[in-house]
C-alpha cells in the first residue's frame, strides 16, 4: 500500500482569509494539557466516589425494573437531543473567529430547536410507553423533556467555556453540581420518591448548569431562527451531527432491543453492568477528551505535529487501559456485590465480559477529538458508520441468535476490537496521511502487561481462600498495583522510584 509522506493540508475556515497562526510548541501544549487534565481529574475522580455512593444507595432502595425503565427513557431522550445539538459544540471550539453576533444567533437556534424537540419528546411519551408496554414511561418521559430543553440551551455557553480552556472552572462547577444533586436524589429516595428519584440528577443538573453557564457567558436570544450563522460552521457540524446520530445507535441499540425483546429486568442487569464498566472508562478518558479538542485544534493546520502529540496521549492511555481490563475482569464479583448488593449478582458475568473491551475503549474513545481537531469530521462520520454496522450486527446476533445477555456482551466486545482497527486505519491513512506503525508500537508493551496481569490474577483467583469480598478486593488490588508498578519500573517505561525519590526530596527540603 502506497502512502504519502506529507500530511494533507487542511483548508482554512471559510470566513478566515488571514494568514494561519503558528502551531503552539510542544512545551505549551504539554503545559495546557497537563493543567486541563489535572483540574478535570480532580472533579472526575471525586465524582466517582459521589456516583458510587449515590448509585449504591439507590440500587438498594429501587428495583432492577426501575433502573430498566429509566434506562429506556434515557436512551430515547439521548436520541432526541442529537437533533437540537447538530454538532454545534465542537464546531464552536474548532472555529476560532466566530463573532459575538454569530454566537448569539447560534444560541438562539439551540433554544428554539431545543424547545421544539422537547415538545416532540413530550408528545411521544404515550407512543414510547405503548411500544415498551410500560405505562410508567409516560410520566417519566414527560418529566425528562425538561432536561432535554435545558441541555440544548447549555450547548453554546458550555462550548465557550471549553473553547477558552477554562478547565479549572468547569471541573469545580461539575463537582459542586454532582455532589449537591446526588445528595438530593438520595434524600428523595429515602423519603419514598421511588423511581422518580432517578430523574432528579438529569433534570436538576441541567437547570443548574444552565444558570451557572449563562452567568459566565451572557448570551442574547434572537427572535429569528438563527440559521444564518449556522452556515459558517455547517461544513464541520453537518458531518459531526451525522456521526452523533450513528454513534447514538452504536451505543444504545443493545439497550433498546434488550428492553423490548428480553424484558426490563434483564435490561436492568445489563445496564448496571454496562454502566459500571463505563465508569472507570469515562473517568479516565473524559478527563482527557474534553481537554484534547480545544488544545489540539491549534494543530489543525499541522497534522504531523497533531499526530506526534496524540501518540503521547495514546501511550499513557494504553498503560492504563489494558492492565485495567484484567483487573476489572477478576474483581467483578467484589465490585458488583459490594457496591450494589446481592440482588445484582446476575450482572457479574456480563460485567466480566464487557471489562475485556476496556483497553481498546480507553484508547479509542479519544479518537473523536483528534478527528475533530484535524477538521476531519467527514472521516469521523465514515468511521462511525462502519462501527454502527458492525455493532448492530453483533447485537442482533447476540439477542436473536444466541438469546442471552452473555452473548450480547461477547458480540459487543468483538465488534469494539474490530472497530478499533478500522478507526485508526482511517485516522492515519485518510486523515494524517501517515503510516500507522508508530501507533501500534505504542500499544505493544502495555498489551503485554495486560496479558501478564491477567495470567497472574487468574492463578491468584484459584488459590485465594474464600473470604469476605472486601478482603479479596483489597488483595487483588494490591497485587495488581505491585505488578503494574514493577513492570513499568523494570521496563524503564516510567521511572516510578526516581520520581517518588525526587518528590520526597522536595518535600523534606521544605
Amino acid at each position: 500500500m502506497t502512502t504519502a509522506q506529507q500530511p494533507a493540508p487542511v483548508p482554512p475556515e471559510p470566513h478566515d482569509q488571514t494568514p494561519q497562526p503558528k502551531s503552539p510548541d510542544q512545551h505549551t501544549v504539554r503545559k495546557q494539557l497537563t493543567s486541563g487534565v489535572f483540574y478535570i481529574a480532580i472533579a472526575k475522580y471525586a465524582g466517582i466516589v459521589i456516583s458510587l455512593a449515590v448509585s449504591g444507595v439507590l440500587a438498594r432502595l429501587l428495583s432492577p425494573s426501575d433502573f430498566g425503565i429509566v434506562a429506556v427513557a434515557t436512551v430515547i431522550i439521548t436520541f432526541f437531543s442529537i437533533f437540537s445539538d447538530l454538532g454545534i459544540a465542537p464546531a464552536i471550539i474548532q472555529y476560532k473567529k466566530l463573532t459575538g453576533e454569530e454566537l448569539n444567533g447560534i444560541f438562539s437556534f439551540t433554544i428554539w430547536s431545543g424547545l421544539a424537540v422537547s415538545l416532540l419528546f413530550f408528545g411521544s411519551s404515550w407512543l414510547i410507553a405503548s411500544y415498551y408496554d410500560s405505562p410508567q414511561l409516560v410520566r417519566i418521559c414527560q418529566f425528562l423533556s425538561v432536561n432535554l430543553l435545558f441541555a440544548a440551551m447549555n450547548i453554546v455557553p458550555n462550548a465557550l467555556l471549553y473553547k477558552q480552556k477554562r478547565f479549572r472552572f468547569i471541573a469545580m462547577r461539575n463537582l459542586c453540581v454532582q455532589g449537591s444533586v446526588g445528595t438530593i436524589a438520595v434524600i428523595a429516595a429515602l423519603s419514598g420518591a421511588g423511581i422518580y428519584a432517578l430523574l432528579i440528577n438529569p433534570i436538576v443538573s441541567s437547570i443548574v448548569l444552565f444558570i451557572v453557564n449563562l452567568r459566565e457567558h451572557p448570551l442574547r436570544v434572537r427572535w429569528t431562527a438563527g440559521l444564518q450563522p449556522l452556515r459558517t460552521i455547517f461544513a464541520f457540524s453537518a458531518y459531526q451531527f451525522s456521526f452523533n446520530v450513528i454513534n447514538y445507535f452504536t451505543r444504545n441499540l443493545d439497550k433498546l432491543l434488550i428492553g423490548k425483546y428480553m424484558g426490563m429486568s434483564p435490561l436492568g442487569f445489563y445496564e448496571k453492568s454496562y454502566r459500571l464498566m463505563m465508569l472507570p472508562l469515562q473517568n479516565i478518558t473524559n478527563i482527557i477528551s474534553p481537554v484534547m479538542h480545544p488544545i489540539f485544534s491549534d494543530f489543525q493546520h499541522d497534522l504531523r505535529k497533531l499526530s506526534e502529540s496524540y501518540l503521547k496521549v495514546v501511550r499513557v492511555l494504553a498503560w492504563i487501559g489494558f492492565p485495567l481490563a484484567a483487573v476489572l475482569y477478576f474483581t467483578a464479583p467484589e465490585l458488583i456485590l459490594l457496591i450494589f448488593g446481592s440482588q445484582w449478582e446476575a450482572s457479574v458475568p456480563v460485567f466480566r465480559i464487557l471489562a475485556l473491551s476496556v483497553g481498546v475503549q480507553v484508547v479509542m474513545s479519544t479518537s473523536g477529538s483528534i478527528f475533530q481537531a484535524a477538521g476531519s469530521t467527514h472521516i469521523l462520520f465514515l468511521s462511525g458508520l462502519l462501527s454502527a454496522l458492525l455493532n448492530a450486527g453483533g447485537i442482533c446476533l447476540g439477542i436473536f441468535g444466541f438469546r442471552s445477555l452473555d452473548a450480547v456482551a461477547w458480540c459487543i466486545c468483538i465488534s469494539f476490537s474490530v472497530n478499533f482497527v478500522q478507526a485508526y486505519w482511517l485516522m492515519y491513512y485518510r486523515t494524517f496521511r501517515l503510516p500507522w506503525g508508530p501507533f501500534w508500537r505504542k500499544l505493544a508493551s502495555p498489551l503485554l502487561l495486560g496479558v501478564l496481569l491477567w495470567s497472574i490474577l487468574w492463578g491468584f483467583d484459584r488459590i485465594l481462600p474464600a473470604r469476605e469480598l472486601f478482603f479479596t478486593l483489597i488483595a487483588k488490588g494490591v497485587l495488581s498495583l505491585v505488578i503494574w508498578g514493577g513492570y513499568l519500573q523494570l521496563t524503564e517505561e516510567f521511572n516510578i522510584l526516581g520520581r517518588l525519590s525526587a518528590l520526597s526530596g522536595k518535600f523534606f527540603k521544605r
